[in-house]
């Protein structure tokens, strides 16, 4: 636990996630956002105790990130995990930037890939399942907008698994940028990368990987060489092309004044809509799959 000068305590780890580090066992974190704001009402909270029971079952302890009470809690309880669902959209999300004013606001904060990327590194994790990671912002050109998951990437020692990069962003664009940042991108038994729903059409990945051991193996290498994070690419099991609503709701957020933070729930809900809940199903089937897969790797990283 770190705490600041002067001051109480700003970093909370469950005991159970305690001791898992302590010991040298496998430890996955995971995000809050996807509770209060990736779906419809109510729906995160399941899709959460959904990811964190697939890391239980495979070896592995989850550590639900989120920001509440005045401190950074890495591990949640199922009441404290409720709080996030039932604030929903009020709840603030927590990138990078924001976890210190939420802690000395006492705002409820859901973290981000990133804000959960910052956690992680305060607390020793090495390991975080999600959905998918944010990026490179179509028309970045007209209005430059890069997500904070990027460069906290290029921070933190740990090794992400989601299905690619959200696909409502430039995914070329995105993936040039990890390169830039010296961040390895890893296709789990596949050549190209993701984009989110779908399993195939994106560009090729700079490496595949075949089995949990051989990306641990990887992930060693990289941070016995001084290097921080890593991107491991899971395809979706079910894929859904949603490109056209994709760009129909981006013109749509455009036309509202629409920006930063708040275009990816914008346009996710529109997706949800517009595809009659099948949108829903396949997010939350893949958010699990890649908490199963991040778990999988962690548990062969912990035993070598």
């Amino acid at each position: 636990m770190r705490v600041a000068p002067g001051g109480p305590a700003v970093i909370q780890v469950a005991p159970d996630v305690r001791e898992a580090l302590d010991s040298g066992r496998a430890v996955v974190a995971l995000e809050t956002t996807l509770v209060s704001h990736g779906f419809p009402a109510g729906e995160g909270l399941d899709v959460a105790l959904e990811a964190e029971r697939r890391v239980r079952d495979a070896g592995a302890v989850p550590a639900t990130v989120g920001v509440l009470d005045g401190r950074v809690q890495l591990g949640l309880a199922a009441g404290e995990l409720e709080r996030f669902a039932a604030a929903g959209e009020s709840a603030r999300k927590a990138g990078p930037r924001d976890l210190a004013v939420c802690v000395a606001k006492g705002v409820l904060g859901a973290t981000t890939v990133g804000g959960t990327l910052a956690a992680c590194s305060a607390a020793g994790i090495r390991f975080l399942g999600t959905g998918g990671i944010g990026g490179v912002h179509r028309g970045f050109a007209e209005r430059p907008d890069v997500s904070a998951d990027l460069g906290e990437l290029a921070r933190a020692r740990v090794l992400v698994v989601s299905s690619g990069v959200k696909s409502l962003l430039d995914v070329p664009a995105t993936l040039e940028a990890l390169e830039a940042l010296g961040v390895p991108v890893l296709g789990w038994q596949a050549e190209t990368l993701p984009l989110f729903y779908s399993a195939e059409g994106g560009p090729l990945v700079p490496a595949t990987v075949a089995t949990a051991s051989e990306a641990a193996a990887i992930a060693r290498a990289h941070w016995s060489l001084g290097r921080t994070g890593l991107l491991l690419a899971h395809p979706p099991a079910e894929s859904l092309d949603v490109e056209a609503l994709i760009e129909t709701a981006l013109a749509q957020a455009s036309s509202e004044r629409v920006t930063g933070q708040d275009v990816t729930p914008f346009v996710l809900s529109r997706i949800h809509r517009d595809t009659a809940g099948e949108s829903v199903r396949i997010n939350k089937r893949l958010i699990a799959d890649n908490a199963a897969l991040a778990a999988e790797v962690a548990v062969a990283y912990a035993a070598r």
